[in-house]
């Protein structure tokens, strides 16, 4: 990681006139979260910034940003969206995503950072600080390269930023961020702004953001070839991401209208396959190629699959049929055909893969499947709008997320009645369980987060914000 570079000086009148008219247009446009539909990159990289928590002595201080830019080495500026508008210390007790943009390749020399207003809270309210008509400069040199993000981070000198007590001029420490150690690595992919997200899933600080093809949803890693598959499901493509390096290397092309939605990996790594939720069918490939090697045709609207152990099995859930296709992998067909209660939607093995518990969107019960006969042997009441499921391999537990149920709850599979619950008053799309730190990581769409849980205690131990409209977290050391 390169060393933090303190910054904080106000911008020289030539770089405020060039600066001015990007902030202009900037304001004239500004909004709190990106568009919902966003181009792929072509020859732009990317820039994201992230601002470090507040320091406690920050406490009392609240400030709205109007704009910011990036600085080229050539006095050029280029606008960024802002994700966070107003800081202080409850919007910022952890680390928050705070702008982004495309920008061209090349070298910059920094940010320029406009603030609309500033106060301090005292014992009769708040009291207005000055703040400089122009953008402070924040001089942190970075480079960016076509397709790449590069991710800056922000930490607020407090002290620096309010010298005399009457004005804000904000002073931070910056760093371009380095490589995270493969082992502690998460990932989540955003469909809405193109991206995967790779995080401390430890601290929940961001290390890296990768820009990928149209919309990216599910993910499959293999860690002993240091490589993440991504189901780019509005590119009809699945991209493969060298995650010690943070970028695409490659990209097998899929059959336009097949929007692949969700991967699995055999655990030799040799086979990938890939739900293609357009088309109905499941393509086996070869991703050391990468290579389709076969097309299986399923149900109707597939959305999620489960691998066995072995990869020799593979269970798919076909929403808008009302089935589970099962497919025998090593010979690239289907197996048998389960019938299910209305919409399944996802599917998880009890902690000695003996059963599949199934979540149904449309029906009340989670229906229990034995994998050995393939028969229907149990239906579990749990109410309307399942649409996230996780099953515990050490307890052998269910959390079981209902749409608008505000809850997450935790059902034992002897008595089949709810035992615990996790509250949630945001939708929670998808549940995974890193092993290594006991912790059940939540995608919350609504917030453009991801949270882990500790499974003991239930306090949340991580929360960070990735891209908009994130679909699937993962970690290493999952369970």
């Amino acid at each position: 990681m390169n060393p933090p570079k303190r910054i904080g000086v106000p911008v020289t009148r030539s770089l405020a006139i060039a600066a001015i008219p990007a902030f202009l247009l900037l304001i004239s446009g500004c909004q709190a979260s990106p568009a919902r539909v966003k181009p792929v990159l072509d020859t732009d990289g990317e820039l994201f910034v992230y601002l470090s928590p507040l320091p406690p002595d920050a406490d009392r201080l609240s400030f709205r940003l109007e704009g910011m830019s990036a600085l080229r080495e050539d006095g050029g500026t280029v606008p960024l969206t802002l994700h966070l508008e107003t800081v202080n210390r409850t919007e910022a007790v952890r680390e928050r995503f705070l702008a982004s943009g495309p920008l061209p390749p090349g070298r910059y020399a920094g940010l320029l950072v406009k603030v609309r207003e500033a106060s301090l809270k005292g014992e009769e309210g708040k009291a207005a600080l000055l703040v400089t008509e122009e953008p402070v400069r924040a001089a942190i040199p970075f480079s960016v390269a076509r397709k790449r993000g590069t991710v800056v981070s922000l930490a607020l000198r407090y002290a620096e930023s309010v010298p005399a007590g009457f004005q804000f001029l904000p002073a931070f420490d910056a760093a371009v961020r380095g490589k995270l150690p493969v082992g502690l690595n998460g990932f989540a992919t955003s469909r809405g702004s193109n991206t995967v997200t790779v995080f401390d899933k430890a601290s929940g600080r961001v290390y890296g953001v990768i820009p990928t093809g149209a919309a990216p949803a599910g993910m499959a890693l293999d860690p002993n070839r240091r490589k993440a598959y991504v189901a780019v499901s509005g590119g009809d493509a699945i991209e493969i991401v060298d995650v010690l390096e943070g970028e695409v290397v490659d990209r097998l092309n899929m059959t336009p209208g097949d929007s692949p939605l969700d991967l699995a990996l055999t655990p030799d790594g040799r086979s990938l396959l890939s739900v293609n939720s357009g088309s109905n069918t499941v393509s086996v490939i070869d991703p050391a190629s990468p290579v389709e090697l076969a097309r299986i045709p399923v149900g109707a609207g597939p959305r999620s699959l489960l691998m066995d152990r072995t990869g020799r099995r593979v269970f798919v859930f076909n929403a808008s049929s009302d089935t589970v296709s099962v497919l025998d992998v090593p010979g690239r067909q289907v197996a048998a055909t389960i019938a299910t209660d209305a919409e399944p939607v996802r599917g998880d093995f009890s902690r000695d893969g003996s059963r599949i518990y199934i979540a149904h969107r449309s029906s009340p019960y989670l229906t229990v499947v034995d994998t050995s006969s393939l028969a229907v042997v149990k239906r579990l009441y749990v109410g309307t709008g399942a649409i996230a499921l996780k099953v515990d391999s050490r307890t052998d537990q269910i959390y079981l997320y209902r749409r608008y149920a505000g809850q997450i709850e935790i059902f034992d599979v002897f008595s089949s009645l709810p035992v615990d619950f996790i509250r949630s008053d945001e939708e929670v799309a998808y549940m995974t369980i890193d092993g290594e730190g006991n912790n059940l990581f939540l995608v919350l769409p609504e917030l453009n987060e991801i949270r882990a849980v500790r499974l003991v205690g239930k306090g949340a131990s991580v929360r960070l914000d990735v891209g908009e409209d994130p679909y699937r977290a993962t970690v290493m050391g999952e369970r």
